[in-house]
Formats: C-alpha cells, sequence, structure tokens
C-alpha cells in the first residue's frame, strides 16, 4: 500500500489530469446520449400520437371496435343475403315468350303464350287469343315445369323455352 501512495503522490498532477479528462470525456457522452435518448423520444411520441393528440393505444382501441362492428355487420348481411336467396327462388326468374297468329284473318302475330316461372319451375302461363272482334286471356298454372290442364302448341313452346333456359328467354314463333 506504501508503493501505492508513493506512485500516487510523485504522480498526483498526472493522475488528477488523467481523471479529469475521462471526467469530461463521460460528460461529453452522457450529454450526446441525452440528445440523443430526448430526439428517440420526440419520435417515438410523434408515431404514437394520433393527428388529434390521443395515444397510439387509443387509435388501436377505436380501430379494433370498429373491426368488431364490421365483423358484425358482414354477419348482418350474410343473414340478411340468405334470406333474400331463399325468397329469391319464389321470384320470377325464367320466362318464355312465343307470338302467334291463330287466325288467317288478322296479321302480325298479335296472339302470344307467356311463361313465368321461379326456380322451383312453379308459376303460370298466360295466352292471349287476338281476332278482328275480339281478345281473350287465358291463365294456366304450372308446378314443377308442369301444367295441370292441357296446353295448346304455343303454350308448350313458351313452357319448353321458361324451363329449358334457367333464365330469360323470348323469340317469336310463327304460327
Amino acid at each position: 500500500m506504501d508503493a501505492l501512495n508513493t506512485l500516487v503522490t510523485q504522480h498526483g498532477g498526472l493522475v488528477v489530469t488523467v481523471l479529469a479528462l475521462v471526467c469530461v470525456g463521460l460528460a461529453i457522452a452522457l450529454i450526446a446520449v441525452a440528445r440523443r435518448t430526448a430526439r428517440f423520444e420526440r419520435r417515438l411520441l410523434g408515431i404514437t400520437r394520433g393527428e388529434d393528440g390521443r395515444s397510439l393505444e387509443s387509435i388501436l382501441d377505436s380501430h379494433l371496435d370498429k373491426v368488431y362492428d364490421l365483423a358484425a355487420e358482414v354477419g348482418s348481411l350474410s343473414t340478411r343475403a340468405g334470406n333474400l336467396e331463399m325468397r329469391l327462388t319464389y321470384a320470377v326468374q325464367r320466362t318464355g315468350l312465343v307470338r302467334f297468329n291463330p287466325f288467317e284473318d288478322t296479321g302480325g302475330n298479335q296472339s302470344f303464350a307467356l311463361a313465368m316461372l321461379d326456380a322451383r319451375g312453379d308459376g303460370f302461363i298466360v295466352s292471349s287469343l287476338h281476332s278482328r272482334g275480339s281478345t281473350r286471356i287465358y291463365a294456366k298454372t304450372v308446378t314443377r315445369g308442369a301444367a295441370d290442364v292441357a296446353l295448346s302448341t304455343e303454350e308448350n313452346e313458351a313452357l319448353r323455352m321458361a324451363t329449358s333456359s334457367g333464365s330469360s328467354s323470348s323469340g317469336p314463333k310463327q304460327g
């Protein structure tokens, strides 16, 4: 221990100078680290603060609430779409139209047979027979693609067009 005391007393000024330089270096490093930390904190605060000053956590909570609301709305829309699809099977989806001339004294194919069916093949056929003196209209029901009464040639053609197409179809037929 005496040797250390002797060394320090002989070189005391040098030891103090070295320690002072180390302290100054540490102070400079501390200032640099403090400035970098402050700059990092400002950047982090800018990232985590929304436009309206809210924190990133509150913004994420808000977005998460919106995601849950949208998921519930999608579920509701899915249910509504299913209900609409079920109801759509009862809507007129398939048609067949045949225009014809049943009488020689009239022209222009003013008479027609119109078949209108839903997805299951249920519906009706409306026929109109036009002559110079009158027009007669007939309606016949169709169940699962078959009529419950006898059909004329034109009515059969309209029904065939409706059942075979699966969608709207029409076209004139000369009679």
